[in-house]
């Protein structure tokens, strides 16, 4: 094969020039100097950040509004062989940390009806005497302990640590009335 010098001359730059380009666009994208979609300050301001972390769906619960319809799920329920649902709901109106109204009722509307109100994850619904019975039957120790410590789905405190252990047992005592 017969080659002219000032074609393999060509044939050399453009290769050399090449890998030159597909070097330097290597080496701009592994040290993540490029963005996408705006300014590297922006996407790290804090509120950006907070957008991006914060809640997706929020529960508000107003029980002066009745009782809560029961929520549809997207997905079907879980068997029961796959464990507990893991979830937390902590209503709009009582952020954690939050303190609630004085007394059994104000505990409850803060920090409990979010779930027991509406039966979400498996709570005994207020003042379902059913659903209430066998719980009632361990005694006011072992209700106090769940909702001081959680159980299952329910979070500790019902999701609201600034509560004191005397305000969740109110709140057990003001479910417990309700249930009888």
């Amino acid at each position: 094969i017969e080659t002219h010098p000032v074609k393999l001359a060509i044939a050399v730059t453009v290769g050399a020039v090449g890998l030159i380009v597909g070097i330097v666009m290597l080496a701009y994208f592994a040290i993540g100097t490029h963005k996408v979609g705006g300014s590297e300050a922006k996407a790290s301001s804090p509120e950006a950040i907070a957008q991006r972390i914060g809640p997706v769906v929020t529960l508000a619960v107003d029980p002066s509004k009745g009782p809560v319809p029961a929520l549809t799920a997207a997905a079907p329920a879980p068997k029961a062989a796959e464990g507990p649902i893991v979830a937390m709901v902590i209503p709009a109106s009582a952020p954690a940390g939050a303190k609630p109204a004085a007394g059994g009722e104000g505990v409850y509307n803060s920090a409990c009806a979010a779930c027991h109100a509406a039966g979400v994850a498996g709570a005994p619904k207020t003042g379902d005497k059913a659903g209430w019975a066998a719980r009632i039957a361990k005694g006011k120790a072992t209700l106090y302990d769940h909702a001081l410590k959680g159980l299952n789905a329910m979070p500790a405190k019902g999701g609201n640590p600034a509560l004191s252990d005397a305000d969740v047992k109110s709140a057990v005592d003001y479910l417990m009335a309700k249930a009888k």
